[in-house]
């Protein structure tokens, strides 16, 4: 079924955000882009361009700006894209409840945990806007700058209801745009969540000049964690092997794109998680998740131990290299996944 004429609201108007809406209008869609600060939107408005994140993209014609959440929500079947921090998804939900209805199809494309619950970001959903249950998830190894320009990108698109996840990925699967669909959303979510704080280790890992076998080693052992905390949790194995789990796992691990790894570059030299935050001067999703998985390791009784050491060095103050000496020094044993 064709897409076109379909009207989708990007709620969000970072890079990620900025990016999907440029991709969605090129596919054919009426794209209404909302950003929370009316100043920010006015400078895209003028601009018809994300200067800061994605400079010289233009935005095609029919994506449309807003900053009233309300006016960007008008309409019957809408289709509503949330591409915001994870942290802020309880009070957003919480705070604009009244302006979802149960005709909307929304997806989201944030990864992380929530602050304080780990919950998933599907359970924050259900919590507070129960009268939506067209729900999905968007997930896969994407930088926003590859994806505004066009570049070959392939992304899962998970939900209970396959119809759901079709239309999703019938707006997505467009040009150089590549979009498969899942059943199993918490497991996407979890390796999408999961990667970040691994993505650190790897950036650490490679600041102090462990060299790319370390950094292999690191990925694989990383996949490994990934996989046994979602057998516990209920997940398909086969999920942590396919675009949500080792795709975006390398690519975080691998390329300075990825704001994770960045940050485990700079940890390594010495810099401190504040610090750090001022310097890449966007949120980093794995500075939270690291604390919050740490959590659903102990509550599903698995143990993670490089997402572990990663929250020692952000929260505990442990060095980068007593954190690596602590992983090497573990008992060796069979290698079971």
């Amino acid at each position: 079924m064709s897409t076109q004429h379909k009207t989708i609201a990007v709620l969000g108007a970072g890079s990620w955000g900025t990016a999907l809406a440029i991709h969605l209008a090129r596919a054919g869609l009426n794209v209404r882009l909302w950003g929370y600060r009316a100043e920010h939107v006015e400078v895209l408005q003028k601009d018809r361009c994300n200067q800061r994140y994605l400079p010289e993209v233009a935005f095609p014609d029919n994506l449309e700006l807003y900053s009233n959440l309300e006016q960007a929500l008008r309409g019957g079947e809408l289709l509503v894209l949330i591409v915001i921090p994870s942290h802020a998804y309880r009070f957003f939900l919480k705070s604009s409840s009244s302006l979802f209805n149960e005709g909307m199809s929304i997806a989201w494309a944030s990864k992380g945990l929530e602050e304080g619950s780990a919950k998933l970001m599907h359970q924050v959903f259900n919590e507070e806007i129960p009268q939506c249950n067209r729900l999905a998830v968007i997930s896969g190894p994407t930088f926003a700058n590859e994806v505004a320009r066009d570049m070959p990108t392939a992304v899962t698109v998970a939900s209970d209801m396959e119809a759901v996840a079709n239309e999703w990925r019938d707006c997505l699967h467009n040009g150089f745009f590549r979009a498969y669909t899942s059943s199993d959303v918490t497991g996407v979510e979890l390796g999408g969540a999961l990667k970040n704080p691994l993505a650190i280790a790897a950036g650490i890992a490679d600041g102090l000049g462990f060299g790319a076998n370390s950094r292999a080693a690191l990925i694989t052992r990383g996949l490994a964690e990934v996989m046994r905390l979602g057998e516990a949790m209920g997940c398909n194995r086969d999920t942590f092997m396919g675009l949500a789990g080792l795709g975006d796992l390398v690519l975080t691990c691998t390329d300075d794109q990825s704001r994770n790894r960045r940050t485990g570059l700079l940890l390594a030299k010495g810099l401190n998680k504040q610090e750090i935050a001022e310097e890449i001067g966007q949120e980093i999703e794995g500075v939270r998740s690291s604390l919050e998985a740490v959590r659903l390791g102990q509550k599903h009784q698995v143990e993670l131990p490089i997402i572990e050491q990663v929250h020692k060095v952000l929260y505990e103050g442990f060095h980068p290299h007593d954190a690596v000496r602590s992983l090497l020094e573990r008992k060796s044993i069979a290698e079971l996944i």
